[in-house]
């Protein structure tokens, strides 16, 4: 078993990383938090697959557990599935000295993390990621918001897990889409901060080839964020650079109602946008941009979305990186290295 310690003011927690941790997962979270009650907050595909499993391990390390589902898909990061998980928590009796596990993807985890900052003031929780961009980059770092109509993840809170379980066989039951999803994740981390991470995915240009990797691939990208989150909590400085791609891939998500594209595939094309915008403005060299593309479609993700100037102009005006009349878009200067640039809302256009 692989272990990071996430180290932050007043409070640390554990990453645990291993093929087949998720039986051992009601031993793990014993080791820090009291027998209690456990709400268990899964999707409509994920507890067919690990719900049982999940709920027999707590209740072998004598806790009581209960889960609640919610509809698969990017829909349930709402207001609405909110109200859902606050009824169905209160009336299972649940209180804050209990604790409630999101099982699932990114959505999952955003939702249920966003539930118990907020519930009583404060429930505690714990991840456990089963999918790819999960397990890189969401299920850590503590950041948790649900979408409103305006764009992606616009309620939300920094609150940090108890503990992280990474179980990379859980991998193995992802479509082929959601693995390269989790890629795009996997592939902004090369950009911003390791660029033989970057080399090493050009030379395993494969779902089959990067599995055989993968534990090191997830604890590499986990220890990045790692160290980011610890010097920027609260995202206003470094850690902003964990959001290249990201505001033109909210915008591109936004634009087709969450549901044409994954958010790892809008991300995909906004790495391209932000890559291509710094190359024509002189920033980004030494053939970066047409590297970034390529590794892109090599994991069969988009390089390129259509979007307009004024979907685009929407989502920039309520980024949660805007200042002002500007907002801070990262943007390489090559593979491994990136730069936070401030730049006028009314100037940002790709054509």
């Amino acid at each position: 078993m692989q272990t990071l310690k996430v180290n932050l003011p007043g409070r640390e927690y554990d990453i645990k990383i291993e093929k087949g941790i998720l039986d051992s997962a009601g031993e793990l979270i014993a080791e820090v938090h009291n027998k209690c009650k456990v709400a268990v907050v899964t999707d409509s595909n994920v507890g067919p697959l690990y719900g049982d499993r999940l709920l027999t391990s707590l209740e072998n390390s004598g806790f009581e557990a209960f889960w609640v589902t919610v509809p698969a898909g990017e829909s349930s990061k709402s207001i609405s599935m909110l109200e859902f998980l606050y009824g169905e928590l209160l009336g299972n009796g649940l209180t804050r000295t209990d604790l409630i596990v999101a099982l699932g993807g990114g959505v999952v985890g955003d939702l249920t993390g966003f539930c118990a900052a907020t519930l009583l003031r404060g429930v505690p929780f714990i991840q456990i990621p089963t999918t790819l961009l999960a397990q890189v980059d969401s299920s850590v770092g503590g950041k948790v918001a649900v979408n409103l109509p305006k764009g992606k993840n616009l309620v939300g809170a920094f609150y940090q897990p108890k503990l992280v379980i990474i179980d990379t066989l859980c991998l193995d039951t992802l479509t082929d889409r959601n693995f390269s999803d989790g890629m795009a994740e996997v592939i902004k981390y090369g950009v911003i901060l390791d660029e033989e991470l970057f080399c090493r995915l050009e030379n395993a240009p494969s779902r089959k080839a990067v599995m055989e990797i993968i534990d090191e691939v997830v604890y590499r990208c986990c220890d990045l964020k790692r160290i980011v989150v610890e010097d920027d909590e609260t995202d206003i400085g470094g850690r902003m650079i964990l959001n290249f791609g990201h505001t033109f891939g909210h915008a591109i998500e936004k634009k087709y109602n969450f549901t044409d594209y994954t958010h790892g595939e809008a991300v995909a094309a906004g790495m391209v946008m932000a890559a291509e915008l710094g190359e024509a403005s002189g920033i980004t060299r030494d053939n970066s941009s047409e590297r970034i593309r390529s590794l892109i479609k090599k994991f069969n993700l988009p390089d390129k979305v259509e979007i307009d100037k004024q979907s685009l102009a929407e989502a920039v005006a309520v980024d949660k990186k805007g200042k002002g009349s500007t907002v801070a878009l990262i943007i390489p200067e090559k593979i491994g290295k990136v730069i936070i640039k401030d730049t006028e809302k009314n100037s940002i256009w790709i054509q």
